[in-house]
């Protein structure tokens, strides 16, 4: 089984490579672009074929190490 973690920021904690990231994109002429956030994506392959368990298995691998939950939120997305 295949997962996909995306790591971001919370609303409200300051993103300072986001709004690096937003000015480069205007002074390149990206006018249409307003807030930018940036995060991270981890993919993980997983033995595992029970989903429940697999879920279960990435909650923790997230909550101990991939994300710092006080700052950041997690999403996952598993795939057969």
């Amino acid at each position: 089984m295949k997962a996909r973690v995306f790591v971001t920021l919370k609303n409200g904690v300051l993103d300072p490579q986001g709004k690096a990231i937003g000015h480069a994109l205007n002074n390149l002429g990206f006018d249409a672009v307003g807030n930018v956030r940036q995060g991270k994506l981890i993919d993980i392959e997983l033995t595992e074929q029970d989903e429940a368990k697999a879920h279960a298995s990435l909650k923790a691998m997230c909550e101990k190490l991939l994300a710092n939950t006080v700052i950041e939120k997690y999403e996952i997305e598993l795939r057969p």
